[in-house]
């Protein structure tokens, strides 16, 4: 769970009543803060929580001036952010709700796909009640908070989405659903179905039902269900005992019952590695039709059954074909799963006896646990041909010691494989008692020198399977841009992490808008460091389009047809700036700084806002222009807006003008406006803020004019002799009647394109755009400063500095993994790349990358990707992986496994690869290497 904000909770300093008044925005704000506050300080199992839309609580939000809920999209709110909020309306969750809903007890069922910040907040128990007094609605969505994870790694979370057990009675095959939490007991499970069903305790019998097979009975213990690596939306079946006398015992030696009853008398001793332990620390053995040498019986082949750690398991024909099934958002642990499962040392590793290597002393481990339960998965799919197998034990154990990858919601593959190779590495360290060794700094000595002491330093603390096969090193050499000061130190790496150039730059388009009206608005799109400024967007923008000497832009955006925001700070940062939104550079001759902005938004009189009763619609894009005069008179403002629009004019609107003008403004035959004032905009005197109007005429102009608030919420009729009195920008409405329509083109005002538009030809990556994995490489060990949140200290000065950082291969290993960092996050921006990166399949040849010189091979070939395939919060995984023996490649498609061409698996959607160390006779034998091909 994220918790709400701490600066969003308690009135009269409790969560008691208070007074009948009701409370301002400001009390409101107070309460909840203060609420919130307190939820913080007393966090357990068992508290409760409310879920609320984020729909109706980011208006909330919004009233009490909190600045709204962070979000995926980081959307803006439906009005500009300095407009007056109204109070919300009654609470409304009917956005986050099922429509209907077949849950036992007509409890209320939340939509499936629904991610925290972006759909739905958390409030606790005495925020929600504060609310409903308030605002009343609802309905009320009631979550306990659960403890989760084990050990040293133990966490709170509300539980959104309780388990829910598809419940099959046996006696009519009739199916409903048991809603139920996943840290309740089997006892409370009986409970529940014996309730729901009407039968009696003692003649129930539940049987774990997955996949519509009988996997286990389930005897009512305190065991719980998670433990038992029950899933989402799998089927139970109710039995009803024919014999109420019991055929066994149903207790185990220490006098405990037994939570699983095998399906058939055990014909071999050989326990299940990593079985589930007891809920009194025992383990639970159960057994398994198996004989040495053999594949798995076919009956048990999709269930949660095991292999003896202690015993060889040899490979069936055409193993390594086995699906995974999707146990619910499953696919990036499927993904990461198969390539793992396909790392050649890793399958000769597991399926041989690995038992003296686990490590249940280890601290930093899982007890052997999650290495047990990936060997065992590991020998599952090496030995049941192609059936596809449900991963419920390793998914149970990854939810008990990585509960950041339990439920439901999609996560990242990278970084599961990231805390797998970790975890497994841990679990499978040789050494029992870590020795502690000081870090020493360098002095000088020879790299080769240091790099050896540090790796055999690493080696005394870490020493498993994982670091023999995938850890290599890197050599990190640090400079204070200050004293000049270096620092080199040699760390081991168990992957790659690597840089799209693409991510360097981005495409920005932006409308330029000529300040002078000299002439039409056109778009121009430049390429800008990603992590630059608006100085940086303003230079490219002068560049691109021709600025003369003495001229200059103003950077602006437009939200909702005003202008939502003036980028004139020059350290703006670009990543402000999302890809969606609407960017406008108004040029002008000469500087800007200290004048006065005149600022005209457009409005259609004659198509009238719902939301703001009969007045006219805004649409467009603002013009913007200066104005030299303090306080210019209506005749300098309108003189301004016509010379603005006159790039709109129309060609048959020429001879219209000549019958008319006088002084330089068109006069109506009757000297009066056709428009006149419309809703809001009423010529009685109103309050404008620091902005005053003075003087009026009978004489008025032939397009109408409205002096307007900060907040566009009053505005009166600009007459030729008024004066205005201001500050530094005066905000005028154009109202547009059918006459300004026939003068004027408004079309060059409307459609005012995207900074980036996503769904356009230039989101297709194709190969002539692509670049190669080497580029990617060499962004990643090209020398650059350290970000301002990631300072040095530096030795000699004793100061955090901005050092450079310069990354150089050291050692390799013999599984290579390249992690493409295709997902950027940052507090604005949240994309994902979709760049094509042409990657070796054959004789990745990385020698010249590689600083230390022993006569090793380091050209790799290509085994395994893990591919990502949509956008950010979703998307699907998939992997490609080889068979080593066969020669050939294979999709790997959660349950669905094919064949695929070499030549197919080059995509955009490639996102860690996996390289095998291969072993080079000669150069001639070799051919030409890749990175001849690369022209390097």
């Amino acid at each position: 769970m994220t918790m709400i904000d701490s600066r969003c909770l308690m009135e009269n300093g409790g969560g008691g009543g208070g007074s009948c008044l009701p409370c301002t925005p400001e009390e409101e704000k107070q309460i909840v803060e203060e609420l919130n506050r307190e939820a913080e300080r007393d966090l357990k199992e068992g508290n409760l929580y409310f879920v609320v839309s984020s729909r109706w609580f980011s208006k909330w939000d919004s009233y009490v001036g909190r600045g709204g809920v962070d979000n995926l999209d980081n959307g803006k709110s439906s009005e500009p952010q300095d407009l007056d909020v109204e109070r919300p309306s009654p609470i409304d969750n009917s956005d986050i709700i099922e429509g209907r809903s077949s849950i036992e007890g007509d409890e209320l069922e939340l939509v499936r796909t629904l991610l925290e910040g972006r759909d739905y907040v958390l409030v606790p128990k005495k925020v929600w009640e504060k609310l409903v007094q308030w605002y009343k609605g609802g309905p009320a969505l009631p979550r306990k908070m659960i403890s989760q994870g084990v050990f040293n790694k133990k966490q709170f979370n509300v539980e959104v989405y309780p388990l829910h057990l598809k419940l099959i009675d046996s006696r009519d095959d009739s199916e409903s659903t048991i809603r139920i939490s996943k840290k309740a007991s089997l006892h409370e499970l009986y409970e529940k179905v014996c309730s729901a069903r009407g039968v009696e305790r003692e003649k129930a019998s539940i049987w774990d039902f997955f996949n519509k097979q009988k996997s286990s009975q389930l005897s009512s213990s305190n065991r719980t269900l998670e433990e038992l690596h029950l899933q989402m939306d799998q089927e139970i079946l109710l039995e009803l005992k024919v014999d109420s006398s019991p055929s066994q015992s149903g207790k185990d030696s220490t006098g405990n019952e037994l939570a699983l009853v095998a399906l058939e008398p055990p014909r071999s001793p050989m326990s299940i590695a990593g079985g589930p332990a007891m809920s009194n620390g025992h383990s639970s053995s159960y057994s398994l039709n198996l004989w040495p040498g053999s594949a798995v019986n076919s009956s048990f082949k999709d269930m949660d059954d095991g292999f003896g750690v202690h015993s060889s398991v040899r490979r069936v024909e055409k193993g390594g074909l086995a699906g995974l099934q999707n146990m619910g958002n499953t696919c990036f642990m499927n993904s990461a799963l198969q390539c793992l499962l396909h790392t050649p040392q890793l399958v000769e590793y597991f399926l041989q006896d690995y038992s003296e290597e686990i490590n249940t002393q280890n601290p930093l481990g899982m007890h052997g646990e999650l290495a047990l339960a990936f060997g065992d998965l590991l020998r599952k799919l090496w030995s049941s041909g192609r059936t596809a197998i449900a991963p419920r034990v390793f998914k149970g154990k990854l939810a008990l010691f990585a509960p950041q990858f339990s439920g439901y919601n999609q996560h990242d593959s990278q970084e599961l494989l990231a805390f797998l190779l970790d975890g497994l590495h841990e679990d499978l360290n040789r050494v029992k008692q870590k020795p502690y060794i000081e870090m020493k700094d360098w002095s000088g000595e020879p790299d080769e020198e240091v790099a050896d002491e540090c790796w055999r330093n690493h080696k005394t603390r870490n020493d498993s399977v994982i670091v023999d096969v995938c850890q290599g090193q890197y050599k990190s050499t640090l400079v204070c841009p200050i004293c000049s000061k270096i620092s080199i130190t040699f760390d081991p790496f168990m992957y790659l992490s690597l840089p799209l150039p693409s991510t360097v730059t981005r495409a920005m388009t932006v409308t330029v808008f000529h300040g002078d009206g000299s002439g039409l608005p056109k778009p121009c799109t430049v390429s800008v460091l990603k992590h630059g400024n608006c100085r940086d967007l303003s230079q490219a923008l002068d560049s691109a389009c021709g600025l003369k000497s003495g001229e200059s832009l103003l950077l602006a955006e437009v939200y909702d047809h005003k202008i939502y925001r003036m980028l004139e700070n020059p350290f703006e940062p670009l990543v402000s700036i999302k890809d969606e939104d609407h960017i406008v550079a108004y040029r002008f001759c000469g500087k800007g700084a200290g004048r006065k902005k005149l600022e005209i938004v457009h409005r259609d009189k004659y198509t009238p806002d719902i939301l703001r009763g009969n007045v006219g619609k805004y649409f467009g894009t603002p013009l913007i222009t200066y104005m030299d005069d303090d306080s210019p008179s209506g005749a300098d403002i309108y003189l301004a807006a016509s010379r603005l629009l006159s790039p709109l004019k129309r060609a048959c609107a020429s001879t219209m003008a000549h019958s008319g003008e006088e002084n330089g403004f068109l006069l109506e035959a009757n000297g009066e406006t056709s428009s006149g004032c419309n809703g809001q905009c009423e010529p009685r005197d109103q309050s404008m803020g620091n902005t005053e109007l003075e003087g009026t005429s009978s004489q008025e102009l032939p397009f109408q004019l409205f002096l307007t608030d900060d907040r566009y919420l009053s505005c009166k009729p600009i007459f030729k002799d008024s004066v205005i009195k201001s500050g530094n920008r005066i905000k005028v409405v154009f109202e547009w009647t059918e006459k300004e329509q026939k003068l004027y083109d408004s079309s060059n005002l409307k459609d005012l394109p995207e900074v980036y538009h996503k769904t356009g030809y230039r989101a297709k990556k194709t190969r002539q755009e692509a670049v190669s994995l080497f580029s990617c490489l060499e962004a990643f060990l090209t020398e650059e400063p350290l970000g301002p949140d990631d300072m040095w200290y530096c030795p000699s000065c004793k100061e955090h500095r901005q050092a450079t950082k310069k990354l150089d291969l050291w050692m390799l290993p013999d599984i290579l993994v390249f992690h493409l960092k295709r997902f950027s996050y940052s507090r604005y921006l949240k994309n994902k790349l979709d760049t094509f990166v042409d990657f070796p399949v054959h004789n990745l040849d990385l020698s010249k990358y590689v600083k230390k010189k022993d006569g090793q091979s380091y050209t790799y070939e290509l085994y395994a990707i893990s591919n990502h395939y949509g956008g950010l919060g979703g998307g699907h995984y998939t992997a490609f992986a080889k068979l080593i023996d066969e020669n050939r490649w294979y999709s790997f498609d959660d349950s669905r496994v094919s064949p695929v061409n070499e030549a197919d698996i080059k995509t955009s959607a490639a996102y860690v690869l996996f390289y095998r160390r291969v072993k080079t006779e000669s150069k001639a034998e070799m051919g030409e290497t890749s990175q001849a091909h690369a022209g390097l």
